[in-house]
């Protein structure tokens, strides 16, 4: 353990499994759509598709062309990074001691990159800084998809059934719903008639993590709504027309010296620090934004 934690180096195997599964716990693309792994330098997925129906053919009668439609999505992976100053204690003390400041980083660090997958795809934004980033244009679901419906509190849930038709319109199954907390609170306050105090939806009450309604996988988090706060949900076929994944190394590097966060600390050996410094590659395609809706508090938004 010691070479691992005393250099920069790759996390150790348990770690970096127990990385993804927070992640996965805390993305709700990741809870949505499954992961494979990315090559380094990115990958090509094609689509095919054929445009027409099968051709009903009489006896000895002549075949025509039903033609199809080849598209390709480029998945390069986006580097993300975290790191944070802690003691030298860290430097010199036990394997448990060592061991336990990596655990409390990968920890934070999962939960990092996982709001990170979601506020880059989702919306095309630095996560820290909250801006636009030019390497993410057009590779983001506010960017690509044009099927939207204006926000309506008081009927959230014809919103969603809306976006739904859009989406079914382009012949796509839904297989998922990402929905902002306000988006949540909407439909938990339904009643099922107007006289009527029960609930529409009683399992979304009291904050419930919810997975699934009306058979539909669904996800809260913030994340949805990040920065401008106009996206109330985010509904499609996540399954088959969102890929996205991690290349395989997930380097973490433990820095003796000089002032790599660029900060006003100064030097790390002359305040008796080190550095943690977490980096990963993760890249996503949006196969067909067809397949895609979202709710949003302003169309043009």
């Amino acid at each position: 353990m010691g070479d691992i934690l005393t250099r920069g180096n790759l996390l150790p195997p348990v770690v970096t499994n127990e990385l993804f599964s927070k992640v996965k716990g805390k993305s709700s693309l990741a809870v949505l759509s499954g992961a494979e792994p990315i090559p380094f330098n990115g990958e090509t997925v094609f689509t095919f598709s054929l445009d027409k129906e099968v051709d009903l053919v009489g006896e000895n009668a002549a075949k025509s062309n039903g033609g199809g439609t080849v598209a390709s999505i480029q998945m390069i992976p986006v580097k993300v990074e975290y790191g944070m100053r802690v003691s030298d204690e860290f430097r010199y003390g036990a394997d448990e001691i060592r061991l336990q400041y990596l655990t409390a980083f990968a920890d934070g660090f999962a939960k990092k990159v996982a709001r990170g997958i979601d506020i880059m795809a989702f919306h095309g934004l630095n996560p820290r800084t909250g801006l636009t980033a030019s390497v993410l244009s057009n590779k983001n679901f506010d960017d690509l998809v044009t099927n939207t419906v204006v926000f309506n509190s008081s009927t959230p849930d014809a919103n969603i059934t809306d976006a739904i038709a859009l989406i079914e319109a382009a012949e796509y199954d839904v297989t998922g719903l990402a929905m902002a907390p306000a988006m949540k609170n909407a439909l938990a306050q339904l009643k099922k008639g107007s006289t009527s105090n029960e609930p529409m939806f009683p399992e979304l009450g009291w904050g419930a993590a919810v997975g699934n309604i009306n058979g539909l996988p669904v996800d809260t988090n913030s994340t949805v709504s990040f920065a401008s706060g106009a996206d109330r949900a985010i509904v499609g076929n996540f399954a088959d027309m969102f890929k996205w994944g991690f290349s395989k190394q997930i380097p973490l590097e433990v820095i003796e010296f000089g002032n790599p966060d660029n900060s006003d600390l100064g030097d790390l050996k002359g305040h008796n620090q080190i550095y943690l410094r977490g980096e990963a590659y993760v890249g996503w395609g949006i196969i067909d934004p067809a397949a895609f809706a979202i709710v949003k508090t302003n169309a043009s938004a």
